[in-house]
């Protein structure tokens, strides 16, 4: 099943931290502990792996939210968003070098935070798309996020039991009987996916491999749900899945 991102907030005052997180909850993102300085926002960080971080400029201690977002982008690699009350031009120079998804100007309606979450997660699925696939990339990517409603989720791709496509929409079918309709042709789709673990079965289905139960003539069972083959494409699924 999917779950809720989790949103970190590292925020020096604890009213406004306590309101974003109010705001973040009602559209359906779980929250972090709060942090108020460098060493508690690494510590929330590594403890409790928050999806995307909402980041002061100005925190307590001699350390600020740039620092974090250096922090962030060498040792964490998740997307992160700049909160300031005063988004003057020599900030901004600053904050430039260490590349935030966006910038908020407290204080932040619920509206301007959810859209910048938004935008930051389809910012985010873009760069690992071009990453995937990198010689340097460090880690396999095995997830990617989804919209579903009104929040983007985390979707893993063992998670994930086959794809059905219909003109311009994808649903994913997952395990627990759990749908999410996405917005892509089949095509756009699979290439945020690892192409040895999906494998294209009819022109309107895509399989995850993994979870193949039974090969029928003219069917294969995924996880009990019977998905068409299309005769095209038959024979390479025979020879992926190692059947004469």
């Amino acid at each position: 099943m999917t779950k809720k991102l989790k949103i970190g907030i590292v925020e020096d005052e604890m009213i406004i931290a306590n309101v974003l997180s109010d705001m973040l909850m009602e559209v359906g993102y779980e929250v972090t502990e709060f942090a108020s300085r460098y060493s508690e926002a690494i510590t929330m960080i590594e403890t409790e792996k928050p999806d995307l971080i909402l980041l002061d400029i100005n925190l307590l201690g001699p350390k600020t939210g740039i620092d974090v977002a250096e922090a962030i982008r060498k040792n964490y690699h998740i997307p992160f968003i700049f909160l300031t009350a005063n988004l003057d031009a020599g900030t901004i120079e600053k904050a430039k070098v260490v590349k935030p998804s966006a910038y908020l100007v407290k204080p932040v309606t619920k509206e301007q935070l959810h859209s910048a979450i938004e935008i930051a997660f389809s910012n985010y699925n873009e760069e690992n798309q071009a990453t995937v696939n990198s010689e340097v990339a460090n880690l396999p990517k095995d997830f990617l996020f989804v919209k579903d409603g009104y929040v983007f989720r985390k979707v893993f791709f063992n998670e994930i039991l086959y794809l059905e496509s219909d003109a311009n929409y994808v649903t994913i079918h997952l395990a627990g009987d759990k749908k999410i309709m996405v917005r892509f042709t089949m095509s756009e789709f699979l290439e945020q996916l690892d192409k040895k673990l999906f494998i294209r079965v009819h022109r309107s289905y895509v399989i995850n491999i993994k979870m193949v139960d039974n090969v029928f003539p003219t069917e294969v069972s995924v996880k009990g749900q019977k998905v068409s083959i299309g005769k095209n494409y038959k024979d390479e699924l025979m020879k992926i899945l190692g059947i004469n």
